[in-house]
């Protein structure tokens, strides 16, 4: 199955009739993480639905677009290895046949984090979600936790516009050093993805925001933002062309 079409012919059948759907959206470039959220899609779900779509209108950078890892083959070959149900694989087409006229947009926690440093990319990333949740109508969805802004914002949609899909959040994963489990992670250079696991031993310590963001800057990092919220500490930092995101929960400050 590919388009948007495809999937709601396949959607009113009877092999889908009377059975739980658990959705997990992607951009692709599948690592491990992703497939955590469609191991629980299918432990929890009678069908589990992937999609993959790496959204343009997201990328406030259109370098950053183009550098975006497409590796759609080796991305089948672990669905099916997970014996997952079905795969949406729609086109820009598909999924704005209106030309982008029409948008989610969201006033006050989208400002903020990376919200303030990459201009219009959760007005798309909410765009985009909403659709594929009224394309796939699934009785859950998963989102990573290692995109935690992106799983409060897409929760507090869902409650707003009376969407009945429940919206899951799934710790996020990490390497046995510690980075969190990122499409983009195959983007660093060796020396560079050395460094990055410095991000998460960095917010997992008990300084303040301020002085973390000295260290990183210190170690190499170029930080837009280390701050608390949400009960949370947030951080995104670029190590040469990459941008590396993560949160934890926040530490107690002396």
């Amino acid at each position: 199955m590919k388009g948007a079409a495809a999937w709601l012919k396949l959607r009113t059948s009877s092999r889908c009739a009377g059975k739980t759907i658990g959705f997990a959206p992607t951009m692709g470039a599948l690592h491990a993480g992703h497939m955590s959220l469609l191991k629980r899609a299918k432990r929890e779900n009678d069908l589990a639905v992937a999609s993959i779509f790496v959204n343009p209108t997201q990328f406030n950078d259109l370098r950053d677009l183009k550098r975006y890892p497409r590796t759609l083959a080796g991305d089948i070959k672990k669905l099916e290895a997970e014996h997952t149900d079905f795969l949406l694989l729609p086109s820009a087409g598909d999924m704005y046949p209106d030309g982008y006229k029409y948008r989610v947009n969201e006033i006050a926690e989208s400002e903020v984090l990376c919200g303030a440093h990459r201009p219009g990319h959760f007005e798309g990333m909410l765009t985009v979600v909403m659709k594929l949740l009224n394309l796939v109508r699934a009785d859950r969805a998963y989102f990573g936790e290692k995109d935690y802004q992106q799983f409060h914002l897409i929760k507090g949609m869902a409650e707003a516009f009376f969407i009945s899909t429940k919206i899951i959040p799934c710790p996020t994963l990490r390497e046995t050093d510690g980075l969190a489990m990122s499409s983009r992670n195959r983007l660093l250079e060796m020396e560079q993805r050395l460094l990055a696991p410095a991000l998460y031993k960095a917010l997992r310590s008990q300084a303040r925001p301020s002085e973390i963001k000295k260290r990183l800057a210190a170690l190499g990092f170029k930080p837009d933002y280390v701050e608390d919220r949400w009960g949370r500490r947030f951080a995104a930092a670029k190590l040469g062309k990459v941008r590396l995101i993560d949160n934890v929960k926040a530490m107690p400050v002396p």
